[in-house]
């Protein structure tokens, strides 16, 4: 399996970004992809997550309401959807698939991950 994540860069205080997940070589018909995000200094947490069928979405309460997580099985493609970034945002976004049908939020039970996109956010 491979994912690649893009979209990052340097947008101001209330601004937005795309970030996009474009994955490969999955090999099970149901799994969860889930974003996660590790600031310097600081462990990587878990920030929003959508099941296979892309009915079920999870929301870390410090970004609910502000990102939306997408995804686009025919491309094999998944969104995050960052609005009304706030510079606590600032991080390396990581996308990462769990072959399961639970939504979890702990990084440990992520399979695969990709190599990260950075976002900025300035005040």
């Amino acid at each position: 399996v491979q994912l690649q994540a893009s979209g990052g860069g340097l947008v101001q205080a209330g601004g937005s970004l795309r970030l996009s997940c474009a994955a490969s070589g999955i090999t099970r018909s149901t799994y969860v992809i889930g974003w996660f995000r590790q600031a310097p200094g600081k462990e990587r947490e878990f920030v929003a997550a959508i099941s296979w069928t892309g009915g079920t979405t999870s929301y870390a309460d410090s970004v609910k309401g502000r990102f939306t997580i997408s995804r686009d099985n025919a491309k094999n493609i998944m969104y995050l959807q960052l609005n009304s970034l706030k510079p606590e945002d600032t991080a390396v976004y990581y996308c990462a698939i769990d072959y399961t049908t639970m939504m979890r939020t702990r990084p440990s039970f992520y399979d695969y991950w990709g190599q990260g996109t950075l976002v900025t956010v300035s005040s």
